[in-house]
């Protein structure tokens, strides 16, 4: 099965083709060089420091996003986003402003802090939590404690996790020689929780409301066509 590509830009999912995506590969020695492993003689090519280049071009919008990704000794874990400058989808305008800024800039600094955006997510699930629930506690345990006969078991679990992880951006360790860091993978994953609970909790109850809305709009227009009206 074909590999599928989210587009950064209008959420579509689709299939990853020669008309859909081009990767390159360019290195000190070799800056043009095409996707290959080996060179015109069929020798390896193994440079210590490469960049993998992906354009990605959506068939629904026909915008391209591309991706840098480092390989190689020197640019070992490096990776980023040229276009868009972040993987932030677009959360809709009736989630709060300030929700979907914790949210944006969460993504935008997962690759060059993933420490400092496991801090900027913690804070963003707090002001969902704030804000959906309309608890606001001491501190962030603390409301997690109050709402956690309202939601999965497992999602309880995973919003103390979150808090936990994002604490060790925002807390120094006791001994100060000790150091625990976190991951552009391990930030993403707390991103990804984050476009959960705004689909679980404020996409889903603005569907809901819009379906009763249109239920009752059609039910009130068959009621007075009955009444001749």
């Amino acid at each position: 099965m074909s590999e599928a590509f989210k587009c950064s830009f209008c959420n579509n999912y689709f299939v990853l083709t020669s008309q859909t995506h081009s990767e390159y590969k360019a290195s000190f020695s070799s800056p043009n060089r095409q996707y290959s492993r080996t060179d015109a003689d069929g020798v390896p090519y193994t440079p210590d420091s490469e960049i993998d280049i992906n354009f990605y071009k959506c068939p629904r919008c026909d915008k391209v996003s591309v991706s840098l990704t480092g390989v190689g000794d020197q640019f070992v874990n490096r990776k980023m986003n040229f276009n868009p400058i972040s993987n932030a989808i677009q959360l809709p305008s009736y989630i709060p402003e300030q929700i979907r800024n914790d949210y944006e800039e969460a993504c935008l600094i997962v690759n060059l802090s993933p420490k400092a955006s496991a801090t900027v997510s913690r804070r963003c699930i707090q002001g969902m939590i704030r804000d959906f629930w309309q608890v606001n506690k001491r501190s962030l345990n603390d409301e997690i404690v109050a709402i956690e006969d309202r939601v999965d078991p497992n999602v309880k679990q995973v919003l103390h996790s979150l808090r936990q992880i994002g604490n060790i951006g925002a807390h120094p360790e006791k001994d100060i020689n000790l150091i625990v860091d976190v991951e552009p993978g391990e930030a993403s994953k707390l991103i990804k929780f984050i476009e959960y609970l705004a689909e679980e909790w404020y996409i889903k109850r603005q569907h809901t409301k819009e379906l009763l809305e249109d239920i009752n709009g059609i039910n009130e227009s068959k009621q007075k066509k009955r009444k001749g009206l």
